[in-house]
């Protein structure tokens, strides 16, 4: 954009325009061209091109009478280069100064300040143009000398109004020696002024404004700054405009006002700064006794009070600007106007606190940390960090400290992360260096080690090493007697027993590895020294130091697992966000060397710690945790025996305990030891085969003093003693054949018979059935995840057949047990197996051999339904059962969570084609009901289903509404009780809602909606008889139904439709008036509304013409014989399209000959009054064809 800058000296008076981009720009500089443009062709400079620091010659000046545009010219030349020497620019304004950079700044600002000396005048008015300009705006400036400052007339005449018949604002205002007023058009705050520009480009100028002002000040304060004049006038500019109701002028004048001040406290300073030396000059002068001394005391004296003099006057200016400006700003409606205000105020503060380090400014603070915005409150945190983090600073803000306290320990709750970071960084520098937070205030911060946010984690874990870790001093004081290493282990000690006892007292038990998380940057020396940690668990309570408890002992196992997994896998944590997720190459070689030194120390100490604490369950399923953290490449030759006395440990432990987190981690370590190749692993992989072995062959001694065969079954027959044994080894191979391949012991064939028990006498308890069907299950798993290496002939294809058809036969006869837990891991098995089963068939390569195709029999399909049904949907009733115990709450969330991995083992069957699509339809069902619950995994299914084959899963989702409303039908019909598959008329039509709500894109579902439609209207009408008995079809509520998906239509789909219903409803006999026909008429209406919004009285008033298609004879005597006088029958119709003036009838025309009552667009709930005729008295069609407006 060109802007075209024009003064016309005339008695003391200056015109300026800001004129639109035009080629004839010259010609037409006028008032009226001036502010009657587009938003098209913006006058906002920041939009053109010029931001890429290359200006274009203008062909006329800013002001072409100055004597100083040669001289800005030349500063041009000199900052620009060589580029000034190949390009001629014939003037540059203040505006194109800011988008060229700080060293073009400094030299053009000084040529303005020789052109102020010369004309000051002038010199404003460029100053003036170049903060309206800033402003985005795009106005007319006036400008008119005034004499005096009191003249009570020229105050009245300040305003600031908008002209909506012109379409323009003025703002009439005093910036002495003018009266300026400025002109704009009245969309001027909807558009994007350069502070607020999107992009890089908003965040440069910014940037780049406030560098000018800075700039501005800084050259000007030694001269041009204390003439009384320049600033008087700057100052009233910047104070009217951010008085403005224009958000672009508050914004940007605000903001420069703002910076203003705060390069007036830098020129203050060195105003200080001066005094100060000069006074020490002063002092060393009177010591002299000579009589130059006194003349150079006098000097001294005399230039110590023009610098007071100057710093007052500069006091003066920013006590102005500050009560004029901030104090009507800092609670501007616009957040970016008080984050700016309170970000300058803690910069003042800090660098000029013996003028604003007072309570009367550190108000201010205070009240805007009550702010509503986030960034408000994060600037006023951030102010407030520089005034503690300086500790002469400190004893002034006492006071402020006890007033404020309470809020600033709140905002470490605050809803925005950054605000509660920020918030607890600044309570931390008060920690260290005011003594105002009480032991309470302690307890509530500490407790921050355990969010969820690990940022805010970190510095209260800081907080709380500085707190009681750090300040541990070690426990012995002979120190002459003690060497340096038993000083470390003493004060280690120390410091984990204050870790402890925190710990313990916070009541978080279960929280470990957040507390290790929180510590881990501030103190992760002390979490690493592993040594330590371990030789205090190996120490006896009988030694010169006191033992730990037993609790504390757990505790500090934890504490070792927690720091073991941190140094292995890093800081991201299940519930903890903000944690860094990728590491650089210095992280990654701490990381490596972490693992190094925990390997080689614990691969030693690690048999020791199990043997001691081999009576603790809790303790050794912890300890047993640290190998699966090992580092695979230290485990060597050279470690062979270690790994061999950590196996027996583990062997030994397991001998002990059967419970399933021991089990769970020595499967998972044994699975962590066998899996690199090496000679420690080899050692691993005997040990495993040999507890193995070792559990198979008692479980077959015990099973073959247990089964006993009766007739052609198994019997189960064991004591209390035996079965406890039993059920103790079925759980150590449950748990390691969930980690690894147990094929070759033949654990099917074992325990195959436990479920051949068909009598309830003779059967195996229920415990026993459980981890039986586990085991089993693992192993179909495993012998279908390894087909491709272990079935190489056909016979072990057909012996896997055999054995997954003998799985599913026991897992279907499992269904029906007695015991609940029982039935949904059978359920969960049969599941899982076939899934995996359908899986392998699909990744099969057809070269080799493979899994023969096994599909589920109908018994056992129906079985699985079943179940679903009564188990996994279950009713309000069962529901309230479990709300008789005490943690009445916890169980129904374990309950929910069990249906939910259930019914999402029902759905992969469906979604990887085991089971027909159709069988989902009584899934599809229960989405309204019970969307809480389970929608998120119906909605996936219907989704996937979809992704397989639209128009199944379209016949689907009919077969569901059909069901329902089946269903309904026969529960009225026989008028018995409530069943729980049964639901309402309402809650058919809102499944059928929300089904439709899945059609998003019409085009692409076409054909299924269209389907929809059709399958809907031969549900309804076909193999319908009508007679005297039955006038209407029994289903014909559905399509109420139907209707919801006519929305989904497009427009020439439903001219098909329609026809295709007017072909089914040909051969009966329809009265409109009776209220039996109240569906039809609703879902014709549904079909013609093809424009959304129209009247759909027209389409009902014009399918109620009494219309006698051509029949056959007998239809024509049934007809005639009939007792319904009034019939409609539009057999064969042509729907023809008419124009739509035709049907736009005066009010008269539409009392006499529309249809007396009108057709609810809801759903007919309520019965009609029908009253009169409902047959339409205008023009006759002709016998073949029905009149509809389209």
């Amino acid at each position: 954009m060109r802007v075209s800058l024009f003064f016309c000296s005339c008695n003391c008076k200056f015109l300026f325009f800001f004129l639109l981009p035009s080629r004839n720009s010259h010609d037409e500089a006028n008032s009226s061209s001036a502010v009657n443009h587009s938003e098209d062709e913006s006058g906002n400079e920041n939009r053109q091109k010029s931001v890429r620091r290359k200006k274009r010659p203008h062909e006329g000046s800013e002001n072409v009478k100055r004597k100083s545009a040669k001289a800005s010219r030349s500063s041009v030349s000199r900052a620009g280069g060589s580029r000034g020497k190949r390009r001629h620019v014939e003037a540059v304004t203040l505006f194109q100064v800011v988008t060229m950079g700080r060293s073009a700044m400094q030299v053009v600002i000084d040529d303005w300040i020789e052109a102020y000396v010369t004309d000051r005048d002038s010199s404003l008015l460029d100053l003036i143009s170049f903060f309206i300009q800033c402003s985005g705006c795009k106005g007319v400036v006036t400008a008119e000398m005034c004499q005096s400052k009191e003249d009570s007339e020229i105050m009245s005449k300040m305003v600031e109004e908008l002209d909506e018949v012109s379409g323009l604002q003025y703002k009439k205002f005093l910036a002495f020696p003018w009266i300026l007023t400025v002109t704009w058009p009245m969309d001027t705050d909807n558009v994007e002024y350069p502070l607020i520009q999107s992009g890089p480009y908003g965040r440069w100028f910014h940037s780049e404004f406030c560098e000018f002002v800075s700039v501005l000040v800084a050259q000007c304060q030694h001269s041009v700054i204390f003439d009384s004049y320049m600033m008087n006038t700057l100052i009233s500019l910047l104070t009217e405009l951010s008085d403005s109701y224009v958000r672009a002028f508050r914004h940007t004048c605000t903001l420069a006002a703002v910076k203003l001040l705060s390069s007036l406290v830098n020129v203050a300073l060195s105003l200080s700064v001066g005094i100060e030396n000069s006074q020490k000059l002063h002092e060393v002068q009177k010591t002299k006794t000579r009589q130059k001394s006194t003349l150079q005391q006098e000097r001294i004296q005399k230039k110590i009070t023009e610098l007071q003099e100057k710093r007052a006057e500069i006091e003066s200016m920013m006590d102005i600007i500050f009560k004029g400006i901030f104090l009507k700003r800092y609670r501007d409606v616009l957040p970016e106007i008080r984050s700016i205000c309170m970000e300058e105020l803690g910069l003042w503060m800090k660098l000029y606190s013996s003028a604003f380090l007072t309570d009367s400014y550190l108000k201010y603070m205070g009240w805007m940390m009550h702010d509503k915005m986030p960034d408000v409150r994060l600037k006023c945190v951030l102010g407030l960090q520089g005034l503690y983090g300086d500790p002469p600073l400190l004893p002034k803000l006492d006071l402020f400290t006890n007033r404020f306290k309470d809020r600033m320990i709140s905002m470490t709750l605050d809803k925005d992360n950054e605000v509660a970071v920020q918030t607890m960084k600044l309570l931390l520098l008060i920690s260290k260096t005011c003594d105002v937070l009480s032991p309470k205030d302690y307890k509530q911060l500490l407790q921050f080690v355990y969010s969820s946010q690990r940022p805010l984690a970190a510095i209260a874990g800081e907080l709380l090493f500085s707190r009681l870790l750090n300040t541990v001093a070690p426990a012995s004081d002979t120190q002459d007697e003690i060497n340096e290493e038993e000083a470390h282990k003493q004060q280690t000690s120390a410091r984990l027993k204050a870790l402890l006892q925190f710990y313990q007292e916070s009541e978080l038990h279960k929280h470990v590895v957040y507390l290790v998380d929180s510590l881990w940057d501030c103190g992760g020396a002390l979490l690493k020294d592993w040594h330590t940690l371990t030789s205090i668990l190996l120490q006896d309570s009988s030694s010169h130091s006191p033992g730990l408890t037993q609790a504390e002992q757990a505790v500090l196992v934890e504490l070792l697992v927690a720091s073991v997994r941190q140094a292995a896998e890093g800081p991201v944590l299940a519930g903890r966000s903000g944690a860094k997720k990728v590491m650089n190459a210095r992280e990654k070689k701490i990381q490596i060397d972490d693992c190094t030194k925990l390997t080689g120390h614990l691969l030693v100490v690690l048999p020791k710690l199990l043997s001691k604490f081999s009576g603790s369950c809790d303790i050794v399923a912890s300890l047993m945790k640290i190998p699966q953290h090992f580092l695979s490449e230290c485990l060597e030759a050279d470690n062979t025996q270690a790994v061999s006395g950590l196996t027996e440990e583990i062997g030994a432990v397991l001998d002990r305990h059967s419970g399933p987190p021991v089990l769970e981690a020595a499967a998972r370590t044994f699975l962590s030891l066998c899996g690199a190749e090496t000679a420690c692993c080899s050692v691993a992989r005997a040990a495993r085969d040999s507890l193995v072995q070792r559990w198979v062959d008692q479980l077959t001694a015990l099973l073959g003093d247990t089964l006993s065969l009766k007739g052609e079954s198994q019997s189960f027959s064991a004591d209390e003693e035996k079965t406890g044994e039993i059920l103790a080894t079925l759980k150590k191979l449950r748990a390691f054949h969930n980690c690894h391949d147990l094929l070759k012991w033949n654990v099917f064939e074992l325990l195959s018979p436990l479920l051949s028990v068909e009598s309830s006498e003779g059967e195996a308890p229920p415990e026993v059935l459980l981890e039986v069907l586990q085991c089993l299950c693992y192993c179909m798993l495993w012998s279908l995840n390894t087909s491709t290496e272990t079935l190489t002939s056909r016979e072990k294809a057909v012996t896997q057949r055999l054995q997954l058809r003998l799985f599913c036969e026991r897992g279907n006869r499992c269904l029906s047990h007695s015991d609940h837990s029982v039935r949904q891991q059978a359920f969960l098995g049969v599941c899982d197996v076939l899934t995996a089963h359908s899986y392998q068939l699909q990744v099969w390569d057809p070269s080799s051999y493979g899994p023969l195709l096994y599909t589920p029999s109908p018994k056992l399909q129906r079985a699985l339904l079943t179940f679903l049904c009564m188990h996994i949907f279950v009713g309000p009733d069962c529901e309230n059962q479990s709300s008789v115990s005490e943690n009445s709450e916890m169980e129904r969330l374990e309950d929910l969570h069990k249906r939910r991995n259930l019914l999402a083992a029902f759905c992969k069957l469906i979604v990887h084609g085991v089971l027909e699509t159709s069988m989902a339809a009584e899934v599809f069902m229960y989405y309204v009901k019970y969307y809480n619950d389970f929608g998120d995994i119906i909605k996936e299914m219907m989704y996937r289903t979809r992704q397989m084959d639209r128009i199944e899963s379209a016949r689907t989702l009919v077969l569901c509404l059909q069901q329902l409303i089946v269903r309904l039908k026969r529960e009225q019909e026989s008028g018995a009780g409530a069943h729980p598959g049964v639901q309402t008329f309402t809650c058919i039509k809102e499944l059928a809602r929300r089904f439709a709500l899945t059609f998003g894109d019409l085009v692409k579902f076409r054909d299924c909606v269209v389907m929809i439609h059709r399958n809907g209207i031969e549900f309804v009408f076909q193999e319908f008889i009508q007679t005297p008995e039955t006038p209407t079809p029994p289903y014909l509520s559905y399509l109420t139904i139907l209707s919801e998906f006519s929305s989904k239509l497009l427009k020439p789909d439903k001219k098909a439709v329609f026809s295709y219903l007017q072909k089914h409803t040909a051969e009966h006999i329809i009265d409109l008036r009776e209220e039996c026909w109240q569906p039809l008429i609703y879902y014709r209406v549904s079909l013609l509304a093809v424009v959304e919004g129209e009247d759909a009285m027209s389409y009902v008033s014009s399918d109620r013409k009494l219309y006698l298609p051509n029949r056959s004879p007998l239809s024509r005597q049934k007809l005639e014989g009939s007792k319904y006088p009034c019939a409609f029958s539009p057999v064969d119709s042509k729907v023809s399209k008419v124009p739509k003036s035709s049907f736009s009838l005066s009010n008269q025309e539409r009392t006499t000959d529309m249809d007396p009552f009108s057709v609810p667009m809801e759903p007919p709930a309520k019965r009609l009054n029908i009253e009169g005729s409902v047959l339409s008295t205008g023009h006759e069609a002709d016998d073949d064809t029905v009149e509809v407006e389209l």
